[in-house]
């Protein structure tokens, strides 16, 4: 875990150096849990949500898009009960005056259990080498099975507390279970409470209970009063999807782990309105399709998993989250929900409007069912810099050259497709060839033009912002008109003709190909 707690360390400060994520307001110390996206961070991200756009809408026939505001009547969350239930077991450190929140201590002790698993499990990996049975060890191993246990159990009660309300218990398991303020080891705790995580603010300049407005702390509330806007709007039949990309606000009590969990984030959901009896079926080909997704990526399998939910929301008949391996362990990257009918009736009954389908089919009204996909935008960025992030070394280079930090993005992704470099800057018959490629290539792709320093380091420039393809112009070039273009992954490097650079490039980096394995 230390290992893995300095490669996160060494992500975000290279993601502030080489121009991704900048704590916001920096020049006034900034502001806890908010992040701007840099010229490379705002261009991967908006990559990121074109592949989810375009794999969810353009290729879904049945599946539209929309933009929700951010402010709705108050009512819209009176109904689906964020009013009422959306908050986290709170407490307080009396000696530290830091707040946190319950459930999380109790999954930290949870973590360090599972840590001393894999602590055993590396020492027996050393010990009995290739012939090492990993899977057997963990079940069978008196410590591994005592340590997974006693995991398995805090899990289980703490899950049955949240379920229940119940702050007094979570409070006691506090107590029982030993767990400090971690920066102070202090255990002079408050008592467990409730704390409501939407931000409010006033309509108007009139105070009151009528004029309160929330900042949404879910975008799926737009899509469900819209249901019947757009299924007149675009004579959609059931099933169809509605989609949306767009910020939510959430006051976090503790906003941690860098971008992970922010008080203002982005998120990209689908609601897909069913037949009620079917949402099993279509919940199971939901999980599939978004695997799939994610899978497409080139993300390893291996740091892909589904975690059923302990705890089933009130309005959920099945609930799975995508957990992705992060640097600080498997954590929730997407949500696939059933959520019944719950959303459209709550809003039916407290609007008095009807927000019913008449199915031709079956000659009858109904409320349809809900089957939800949603994932963080900004975990998933956090997701893709993490499997990208690699320091290496560069075979037959020495000295500053002989290591290379690299984001090894998916081409698609990359915020910079291709970059054009002149051999040498003091040559101006190779520097204005150079221009001319790169003045033709960015009206076609997103590309860079660089002739400062020595062709090494601007290699290494742009293998830190993940550009993945570099094309140089040598003095060969003026000759016989070919470039070379060098692969970031495999550093292998092939003259190709200049009137093909547009091609090639488009060829390797086109998003088309990465939705056709989908």
């Amino acid at each position: 875990m230390a290992q893995q707690d300095e490669i996160f360390k060494k992500l975000v400060s290279h993601s502030k150096e080489y121009g991704f994520i900048y704590p916001s307001s920096e020049v006034y110390d900034g502001l806890a849990a908010v992040y701007d996206y840099g010229p490379y961070g705002s261009l991967l991200k908006n990559n990121i949500k074109e592949y989810w756009w375009k794999a969810m809408v353009q290729l879904n026939e049945n599946i539209v898009g929309i933009d929700a505001a951010i402010f709705m009547h108050p009512k819209t969350w009176k109904a689906s009960g964020h009013v009422d239930a959306f908050n986290d077991p709170m407490l307080d450190n009396k000696d530290s005056k830091k707040r946190f929140r319950a459930d999380q201590l109790i999954e930290g002790v949870i973590e360090k259990l599972q840590d001393k698993i894999n602590k055993e499990v590396e020492k027996a990996a050393k010990r009995f080498g290739d012939s090492f049975d990993e899977k057997m060890f963990r079940k069978t191993n008196p410590r591994c099975v005592e340590y997974a246990a006693k995991a398995a159990d805090i899990d289980h009660r703490m899950n049955l507390h949240m379920k229940n309300g119940d702050m007094v218990g979570l409070k006691s398991m506090i107590d029982e279970l030993e767990i400090a303020d971690p920066d102070t080891g202090s255990r002079n705790w408050t008592e467990v409470r409730q704390f409501n995580l939407m931000f409010h603010t006033q309509l108007g300049n009139i105070a009151g209970e009528e004029s309160k407005l929330y900042l949404r702390p879910e975008t799926a509330q737009g899509i469900f009063v819209n249901f019947l806007n757009v299924q007149k709007s675009t004579r959609q039949k059931i099933p169809f999807g509605i989609a949306q990309i767009g910020k939510a606000f959430r006051n976090e009590i503790v906003a941690r782990q860098f971008i992970f969990r922010m008080r203002e984030f982005e998120q990209m959901e689908m609601q897909f309105f069913i037949r009620p009896g079917t949402q099993q079926d279509w919940y199971a080909k939901w999980k599939e399709t978004r695997m799939a997704w994610h899978l497409a990526l080139g993300t390893p399998q291996s740091k892909l998993r589904f975690k059923d939910h302990d705890n089933l929301a009130h309005y959920a008949d099945a609930a799975v989250d995508v957990q992705f391996e992060f640097p600080f362990g498997f954590r929730e990257l997407e949500g696939i929900h059933s959520r019944t009918d719950f959303d459209l009736g709550a809003h039916q009954e407290l609007s008095g409007k009807k927000m019913q389908y008449f199915d031709p089919e079956l000659g009858e009204n109904y409320v349809p069912f809900v089957v939800e996909t949603s994932i963080g935008c900004d975990r998933m960025f956090l997701a893709m810099m993490s499997h990208a992030f690699t320091e290496e070394d560069v075979p037959d280079a020495k000295g500053e050259d002989a290591k290379r930090t690299v984001l090894k993005l998916h081409p698609a992704l990359a915020p910079v497709k291709c970059a054009v470099l002149p051999l040498l800057k003091n040559k101006e018959e190779l520097t204005s060839a150079a221009m001319k490629i790169f003045n033709d290539l960015r009206y076609v792709v997103n590309c860079q033009y660089d002739e400062k320093d020595a062709i090494g380091r601007r290699y290494r420039r742009q293998d830190a912002i993940g550009t993945p393809y570099c094309i140089t112009v040598d003095f060969q070039t003026l000759e016989d008109n070919t470039v070379t273009i060098r692969d970031r992954d495999t550093l292998q490097q092939e003259r190709i003709k200049i009137e093909d650079i547009e091609r090639i490039v488009l060829q390797k980096t086109d998003m088309r190909r990465l939705l056709e394995k989908l």
